[in-house]
């Protein structure tokens, strides 16, 4: 049973930073990707940025710049820096990890505040 944990949000001002944690339970390398989404309320879940295993990124325009992705193999954990937060970035942070299945954590709030 795999299971991923978020931790590391809160509330912020605007500009400020956060950086959001995963842990996996158990190694991270059978994942072929890592990634973190996001869902605003009354919106879609939307991806944010991805990580493959072979440390290939991609990020969302809207974030592109701003947060990075990163993956520290020994710890079993993928991270999100978030810079020059906004508050359209308030949302609920999910990781996900891809491998024959997929796997969701349960979420962590990330509020933004003017």
């Amino acid at each position: 049973q795999v299971q991923l944990v978020e931790s590391g949000g809160g509330l912020v001002q605007a500009g400020g930073s956060l950086r959001l944690s995963c842990a996996a339970s158990g190694s991270i390398f059978r994942f072929n990707a890592m990634a973190w989404h996001r869902q605003a309320p009354g919106k879609q879940r939307e991806l944010v940025a991805i990580i493959a295993s072979g440390g290939i990124t991609h990020y969302a325009d809207s974030v592109k710049g701003r947060f990075t992705i990163s993956r520290d193999n020994a710890k079993n954990t993928v991270y999100l820096q978030m810079n020059s937060l906004k508050p359209e970035d308030t949302a609920v942070y999910y990781c996900y990890a891809s491998s024959s299945s997929n796997y969701w954590g349960q979420g962590t709030q990330v509020t933004v505040s003017s």
